[in-house]
């Protein structure tokens, strides 16, 4: 029987992850869902570079702290809080975009074997959207060969990979060129004695990028890097949004004195 790779930490909304298996899983189906419960209180899910020009007009595009950054979309501006999807983790309005990260799960691609580069379809056995039943589409025919449906699933699972090792490529350009800064945004509203400070992300200098040499800009040009930067600055006006939206939610904590 395979066994489950559980050897570091999982990623984030799996709680568990198992190889998926034609003689484990054979009437297992792909289930229709309408919610996502484990977005109700995560505020910031991870994305990737080829997701930057969409979602800069949804959503503020931030870079983690740490030796790694990885770009996150922010749901909401405070721990805890999303302003798109209500308390059952329905989509409040239909006109948003998914990021990618959450339209994978409950499946990934994984390492079975440490000593393997090999990576293997795998699927959060905890998730209501697989398992056996009537409803849905089947994941393996009757000679236990993947179906359409999983092909799907292998191909997007896929395309998330090479999606993050480019976005992995990008970031580690953007530390290289020394490009991060520790972001800030005060956000005062009208009648409030104190603004609100949101601080714990990263953003692009704008000043390090102006100061860029000139084949250094060309070369970002050329290869892309350029309009998603740009897309990453664009989205951080989609901070205001946020916080309006939290204000219409009655969403907010009390306000942070400016330090």
């Amino acid at each position: 029987m395979a066994t489950a790779p559980q050897q570091q930490p999982l990623p984030l909304f799996y709680q568990d992850l198992q190889p998926l298996s034609s003689q484990l899983h054979g009437e297992f189906r792909a289930r229709p869902v309408d919610r996502a419960p484990f977005l109700v209180h995560q505020h910031a899910v991870p994305v990737t570079v080829e997701e930057f020009p969409i979602l800069q007009r949804f959503m503020p595009i931030v870079f983690s702290m740490g030796e790694d950054p990885v770009p996150l979309a922010l749901m909401g501006l405070n721990e805890g809080v999303n302003v798109f999807f209500d308390d059952e983790g329905k989509l409040i309005e239909q006109n948003f975009y998914v990021p990618a990260y959450i339209r994978r799960y409950p499946y990934m691609l994984a390492r079975l074997r440490q000593d393997s580069d090999e990576l293997s379809l795998c699927f959060d056995p905890t998730s209501d959207a697989i398992g056996p039943g009537e409803e849905g589409e089947k994941l393996f025919g009757e000679d236990g060969q993947p179906s359409e449906a999983t092909k799907g699933i292998l191909q997007f699972a896929e395309q998330f990979e090479r999606a993050g090792q480019n976005t992995g490529l990008f970031v580690k350009e953007l530390a290289d060129l020394d490009l991060l800064m520790d972001g800030e945004v005060s956000i005062q509203p009208e009648g409030a004695a104190q603004p609100f400070v949101y601080r714990g992300f990263r953003m692009i200098d704008e000043q390090k990028l102006n100061d860029l040499r000139g084949d250094q800009l060309r070369k970002m040009m050329q290869n892309g890097m350029l309009p998603l930067i740009f897309a990453h600055l664009f989205s951080l006006g989609q901070m205001r949004e946020i916080f309006g939206r939290q204000v219409q939610q009655g969403k907010m904590p009390a306000p942070q004195l400016v330090s």
